[in-house]
Formats: structure tokens, sequence, C-alpha cells
């Protein structure tokens, strides 16, 4: 089984609790207006990997991460190979954070999505809405989006113990990455 990821960060400390390996999967068919990432809506761009190989990946930063976090792209898009990782990640004690700009309401009786809430501790629920952007929550852009809490890893303290950061990453060939939630644009003209 495979798995096609845009991107992955090993270790970042602004997408969830703690300090996290962030997966951003590739393919949305949900295309909310203002997206962040709009070139992950293309279910054929991104790189695909085997499922036992990139668990492999998360497996050798296990000692340094408290959990996954999975973004996109919409990571339901992939739903098997994100619930066989996601078990494998919580086989290891970690924690599992899933967003998803699916309504809860609309989902949560899928038997595939209960198969993958097993190995989930937190799910982050609902589209960007662009005319309710609001980031005076934890890792949300939306007022409209939701926190579900599937175990007692965490409560809901986390959201108002963490507050949105921006980490700004400078490659070796100078191209600049910003990841966490913000004002990526108001960022972007005090870079200029």
């Amino acid at each position: 089984m495979d798995i096609r990821i845009n991107s992955y960060i090993p270790i970042t400390n602004v997408e969830g609790v703690g300090t996290r390996f962030a997966i951003w999967v590739q393919g949305c068919s949900i295309h909310c207006k203002g997206c962040a990432n709009p070139h992950m809506w293309d279910f054929d761009g991104g790189t695909s990997y085997k499922v036992e190989d990139f668990i492999n990946i998360i497996k050798s930063y296990a000692n340094k991460i408290e959990g996954i976090t999975w973004l996109g792209g919409e990571p339901l898009e992939q739903i098997e190979p994100v619930t066989k990782i996601s078990k494998a990640v919580q086989e290891l004690g970690l924690s599992v954070i899933v967003f998803t700009g699916n309504d809860y309401a609309d989902i949560k009786d899928r038997q595939d999505f209960r198969e993958l809430a097993k190995y989930t501790d937190i799910l982050i629920d609902g589209r960007y809405e662009q005319d309710k952007q609001d980031f005076s929550r934890a890792w949300v852009g939306s007022s409209n989006q939701n926190y579900y809490f599937f175990t007692d890893r965490y409560n809901e303290s986390v959201i108002y113990e963490n507050k949105n950061k921006i980490e700004v990453r400078i490659s070796p060939d100078n191209e600049v990455v910003l990841t966490g939630m913000g004002d990526f644009k108001e960022l972007m003209e005090v870079m200029r």
C-alpha cells in the first residue's frame, strides 16, 4: 500500500501539542477558498511512499517527538494508509492529530473513519472559511473549526495552553518555507 505525501517536517513545534512530525498529504477535493495549500489539491503531485517505508521514517524520530500531525491536502482522501500509519504511531506510544476539512457530523458514522478515530487523539474538523478567519485559537485558521478529543491523552486545556505560531525555515538552496498558523500574508509583507 502506498501513500502520496506532499511534504513532511520531522521536527516541528507549531503543528500541534509538543514536538511533532508533521505530514502534509497530497490531494484534496474540498478546495477551500483562500486555502494556504492549493498546490496540494492535485492528487498526482507529491511523492509516493510505501506505507511501511514511511512508518520507518517516523520510527527513526520516535525518541524526539510527541506524535504526528496529519495535514493537507485532505488526509481523509487517503484514509486507509493514514489509518495504517496512525495505528503504527500509536503502537509506538506516540500521539496522533488529524486535520480534516470535513465536518465531524458528516463523517462520524463512516466505517473507515471510525477505524481511523481509534488511532486519533485529536481531530480538528471544518473547512477553512476565509470570511471567518480567526487565529485566536491554537492551530486553526477560521472560527468554524472544532476540536474533538478521542482519547484521554489530551483535553481542551491544550487549546488554551498553546498559541498559534509560525516557523520560518530556510533550506540549503535559500528557499523560505513557512509552517504553522497565523497571518502568512502579513508576515510576507514584513519580510519584503
